[in-house]
């Protein structure tokens, strides 16, 4: 170039308006969906794998001239018909107007898009939108990952989302080095595994047309990153500075020799997430940090208490996001998720909660929170914040003993299930019949209100012989079993009066309520723990510990209470028919919030 003409003045274009092609790409994945729901399910993995290929390649000509990517790891019998064909390579050409991760990501994520929904659920197969991806890494380098030189693990790489940011930030990190060198130091350092060969393969493809110009500059090959296996029975190699992903949720029906192998991690049904966290542990280097995306029942769940003590011991949490996401951002999930950094042999301290608002696939807005810490007992149900307000919440909380136990009561599901029990049902009263109590006879307002409403809910029951056990007659408080965080309340209790029970010679509880009931000579009465159950600062805490729709017994009887010894106060105002208002400010007077 002369130089003189280097001086001259040039008028800076702007940059192109990528939004029409988003929309375009998300119109064909809609197309595609549809399209892919026209073949038989024995044809439709093999056709959503051939769909995506034909994307990425088509992606890889238009971005990467001359490049030629590795075959697939599996051969797929058949081929798309044209009108696919010609689909798949308009799809890769609109992705290759958009940055080259984002178009990766748009490509891999067809395959699972367009997988039968019985599969994807069975594979763990769900997409994750960019803005979580890159945010768990940055938790990750927060935590201490030198991009530089770490060692780095997918153990459920699936599309390779975390893959291909990793490898993005290991090579920012090698800028400036020879193009050998970087696609040789990310082949040592860079792995994942999966199970599903077509994943696998699709991710290596991404991969490769990634890191296209740096093969093409040094006549190298690209390494193959991913292995195709199952993490399951691999003999890990604790060597990781990073183990990263969004592991697979579900149950899984483990072998008896998996069973023993990840017992310190399991109560209860083996679920994918748990086992994929223990399996974390034992690749990742001590000092190193786990990063997963995770579901917020973890925090609080019965079935993850020996997880959470294993977490506590090995390797305790260092900082946790919460994730608000517009509806539509996550592909058929509806689980509530959370992003999670743990550090192995990491100090048992308060650790950071942020909260992630995630508008779409591409952006997110942080929020820094407070910390809490840790139960004596990690077994038990960790108090996280779901917003700011709750920091002070959980603080005044951890200063409470009492349990439910303490207060003496239990928790039971009720026990009749209603589907095993039909032809018992009956619409009328009569000789022999018990009212048959239903989740709504929970008023919303945490009143008892005999009915049965709703569709097939007959109001009475004809117990048989062998029956007794489904019978009920002493007084409990009763609460609804299925609420949701969106709703104006998660705990909606009432309480079920002896008067009540001993005029019907005993009551039939269905499943979806749980019992509150005394254990010997209670030491609050029923009216007192409902009152305590409906009011607003006991939800605000049971929100702190619950991470589903479910409101379990196991998570009920660890709500920190007031001491037993202190609610004289309560029992007088529900004695008098107090109102809400000046029970709350009791409550909130126990527990520390309030002054006197």
């Amino acid at each position: 170039m002369n130089m003189a003409l280097s001086k001259t003045k040039t008028r800076h274009m702007p940059a192109p308006d990528l939004e029409p092609n988003r929309i375009e790409l998300s119109r064909g994945r809609f197309v595609a969906r549809a399209w892919s729901e026209t073949i038989p399910e024995t044809r439709r993995t093999g056709q959503a794998a051939l769909f995506a290929r034909a994307a990425l390649e088509t992606f890889a000509a238009e971005t990467a001239p001359g490049f030629t990517l590795s075959p697939p790891f599996v051969t797929v019998k058949g081929r798309l018909d044209n009108t696919a064909q010609q689909l798949a390579k308009s799809m890769g050409r609109l992705a290759a107007t958009l940055p080259i991760m984002e178009g990766c990501n748009a490509l891999t994520s067809l395959y699972t898009t367009l997988l039968p929904g019985k599969e994807r659920s069975s594979l763990g197969a769900f997409y994750t939108p960019a803005a979580l991806t890159q945010r768990l890494l940055d938790l990750a380098a927060e935590g201490g990952v030198d991009w530089k030189t770490a060692r780095i693990l997918d153990p459920a790489s699936g599309g390779g989302a975390f893959l291909l940011e990793a490898a993005a930030r290991m090579r920012s990190g090698l800028a400036g080095s020879e193009p050998a060198f970087v696609l040789a130091q990310l082949g040592t350092r860079l792995s994942g595994m999966e199970l599903d060969p077509h994943a696998a393969g699709l991710s290596q493809a991404a991969l490769e047309i990634m890191l296209s110009d740096l093969a093409l500059a040094s006549g190298r090959d690209v390494p193959t990153f991913v292995k195709v296996c199952d993490t399951l029975e691999e003999t890990p190699d604790p060597v990781y500075d990073l183990v990263v992903g969004n592991p697979p949720y579900g149950r899984v029906q483990l072998t008896a020799a998996q069973r023993s192998r990840y017992a310190r991690s399991l109560y209860g049904h083996a679920n994918l997430y748990g086992v994929f966290t223990d399996i974390a542990l034992r690749w990742t280097r001590p000092g190193g940090v786990i990063a997963y995306l995770t579901p917020t029942s973890v925090l609080g769940g019965q079935y993850y208490s020996a997880l959470r003590k294993l977490l506590a011991e090995e390797a305790p949490p260092v900082a946790i996001d919460f994730v608000h996401a517009r509806k539509g951002v996550f592909e058929d999930v509806l689980q509530e998720t959370l992003l999670a950094l743990y550090q192995k042999g990491g100090e048992r301290t308060r650790f950071q909660v942020h909260y992630l608002n995630v508008d779409n696939e591409q952006q997110a807005r942080l929020t820094k929170n407070g910390k809490v810490g840790l139960p004596a007992d990690a077994t038990a149900p960790w108090l996280a914040p779901r917003e700011p307000a709750h920091v002070k919440l959980i603080a005044a909380a951890e200063g409470l003993s009492d349990r439910l136990a303490d207060w003496g009561y239990e928790v039971s599901t009720g026990p009749l299930v209603w589907n095993r029990f039909k032809p018992q049902m009956r619409a009328r009263a009569g000789r022999g019949l018990h009212p048959l109590i239903w989740a709504e006879a929970v008023t919303a307002d945490g009143r008892f209100v005999f009915r049965a409403d709703k569709k097939n809910h007959a109001p009475f029951f004809k117990p048989e012989k062998g029956d007794a056990w489904l019978i009920v007659n002493r007084s409990c408080v009763l609460v609804q079993r299925t609420t949701a965080k969106e709703q104006l309340r998660r705990l909606i209790a009432a309480e079920l009066s002896q008067d009540f029970i001993e005029a019907h010679g005993g009551v039939i509880v269905e499943n979806h309520l749980n019992m509150v009931r005394a254990n010997g000579a209670p030491k609050v009465s029923p009216a007192a723990v409902a009152a305590v159950l409906n009011s607003d600062i006991i939800d605000q805490v049971f929100r702190c510990i619950s991470g589903s729709v479910a409101v379990s017994a196991f998570e009920l009887e660890a709500i920190p209470l007031p001491p037993a010894s202190a609610m004289s106060a309560i029992e007088r105002q529900v004695s008098s028919g107090a109102s809400r208002a000046a029970i709350e400010k009791t409550l909130r007077r126990l527990f520390g919030i309030d002054k006197a």
